[in-house]
Parts: structure tokens; C-alpha cells; sequence
């Protein structure tokens, strides 16, 4: 009893505490722990135990918890976390209609190129901020089928319920009617996208966009003349599109009775994310 006491009394003395402290922070400690993880013994007992069954039910009993569960609804309500989907899908789009303008961009000056060396034209010497001819074709393209795909939905619609109320055979005065009502829509179309937001979607996805220089925006009168101009080019059988071609600013005719031009629009955006970095 008198040793045991001796000892007890000797380990809790401030002596043997300095003593344990100093040792702790000596490089033996140091030392010896470098040497237990580099130990091949240590190793392989660290992944038996990563391995076992304990381990896994440990994790199930985890995931199943309700605070875990919890954890992962209040993660994927952050507002953080959908910024950063909302961000990537965008980003994901962004890059399509980037890499769709560059190259578009790229037609745009080989078709220029040919036709001023066939037509013995002088060649262009600087860039210019103004849209080619294949840009332009290839938004006008994709604004005719979007309005296509619109309007067959509906004229089936209107179709279905005529054919319900008024059982005939009228197929010709049909078919003038839904050619007229194309043609409004496809005006108002045109004008309402040009005047409200400088584009139309086609334009929006090549990444081109109609300016009236001068003007803060294109406005409705501005917008009904380019669309004459836009109708006459068509009926001389593309004739009013050479200016786009042969011209500085590339600037067909209904550019010129509209007093617009039709530029480059699109932007090289980041990612949200990618100033986490800096």
C-alpha cells in the first residue's frame, strides 16, 4: 500500500508532468509515430479494418440516420448549390451558341472571299463587327422553323375544331387563308422581336443582334421598313442580299431602308465559379 501510494503520489507531482511534456514534444514522439504509419503491419491493419463488416454497418446506420438525411436536404436547398446547377446549365448552352458563332463567323469571311475574287472585288483588309451573310441566313433559318413549328401546332388545333364545326371540303380557301395568317405571324414576328429586343431566337443563338446606329434601339417604324426591304430582297430572288456581300458594313437592302446593321453579338462569358480561383 505505502509503494502504491509513493507511485501515485510521485506520477501526479508537476515534476513527472514536465517531464511527460517535454518527452511529447521531443522528436522521439515524432519519430515513433512517422515510423507506425509507415509500418507495413499498420498498413495492413488500418485497411482490414476499412474493409470489415463493421465499417459498412457503421455507414449504413449513418446515411440512414435522420440527421444525415436532414444534412443532405439542407445542401441541396442552398441557394449556393442551385446558382451553381442554374450556372452550369447555362454554361453548358452558352458554349454551344459560342462555338456555333465562331463558326459561323468563319463562313461568314470564306463566302465573302470567294464571291469578291470571283466578282473581281476588292478584298477586305480589316475585321469588321457587322454579320456575314451565312450568319444571317442561318438565324433566318432557324426564326422559319421555330414560326413553322408554331403554326403547324395551332393551324392542327384550328383545323381539328373547323373540321368538328363546319364539315366541308373547302380545301383551297384553307389553305390561301393559312398561307396569309403565316405570313402576319412571320411579320409581326420579325418586327416585335426586333423592336422589343434587338433579336429574334435565331439571331439569339448565332449570336448576332440589329442596331440602328444612332438610335438607342430599333424601333417599330424602323422595324416595318426592314421588313419591306426584307420582302423586296426575297421577291428580286436574293438580289437585295448582294450588299451583304459586297458592301464595308455589310449592309443588304433592308438594312438600308430599315437605316440599321446587323452585328456581332456574342460575348465571352465566365462561369460563376471560375473566380474561386483568384
Amino acid at each position: 500500500m505505502a509503494a502504491e501510494e509513493a507511485i501515485v503520489r510521485a506520477l501526479e507531482s508537476p515534476a513527472v508532468e514536465r517531464a511527460v511534456v517535454r518527452v511529447l514534444q521531443g522528436p522521439a514522439v515524432e519519430e515513433a509515430m512517422k515510423g507506425a504509419l509507415d509500418s507495413p503491419a499498420v498498413e495492413r491493419a488500418l485497411i482490414d479494418a476499412i474493409d470489415s463488416q463493421l465499417v459498412d454497418k457503421v455507414w449504413q446506420r449513418l446515411l440512414a440516420s435522420d440527421e444525415a438525411q436532414k444534412l443532405v436536404e439542407r445542401i441541396a436547398q442552398a441557394p449556393e448549390v442551385r446558382a451553381a446547377i442554374a450556372s452550369q446549365g447555362v454554361g453548358f448552352l452558352d458554349d454551344i451558341r459560342r462555338e456555333i458563332g465562331k463558326v459561323a463567323r468563319r463562313i461568314d469571311g470564306g463566302i465573302e472571299r470567294v464571291a469578291r475574287r470571283i466578282f473581281r472585288r476588292p478584298q477586305r483588309t480589316e475585321p469588321t463587327e457587322c454579320a456575314g451573310a451565312f450568319t444571317r441566313m442561318l438565324a433566318f433559318a432557324l426564326d422559319v422553323g421555330a414560326l413553322n413549328l408554331a403554326f403547324i401546332a395551332l393551324s392542327a388545333l384550328i383545323a381539328f375544331v373547323a373540321s368538328i364545326v363546319f364539315p366541308s371540303e373547302a380545301t383551297t380557301p384553307a389553305l390561301a387563308i393559312g398561307a396569309f395568317a403565316w405570313l402576319v405571324a412571320g411579320a409581326v414576328y420579325l418586327v416585335s422581336f426586333w423592336s422589343l429586343l434587338g433579336q429574334t431566337p435565331g439571331m439569339s443563338i448565332v449570336g448576332i443582334r440589329v442596331v440602328a446606329p444612332g438610335e438607342p434601339r430599333v424601333t417599330v417604324r424602323l422595324g416595318i421598313r426592314r421588313l419591306f426591304g426584307l420582302a423586296l430582297s426575297i421577291v428580286t430572288l436574293g438580289l437585295g442580299f448582294a450588299g451583304i456581300i459586297f458592301s464595308d458594313r455589310r449592309r443588304g437592302l433592308e438594312d438600308r431602308m430599315g437605316h440599321t446593321e446587323v452585328r456581332y453579338s456574342m460575348n465571352e462569358r465566365q462561369a460563376p465559379w471560375s473566380e474561386l480561383s483568384r
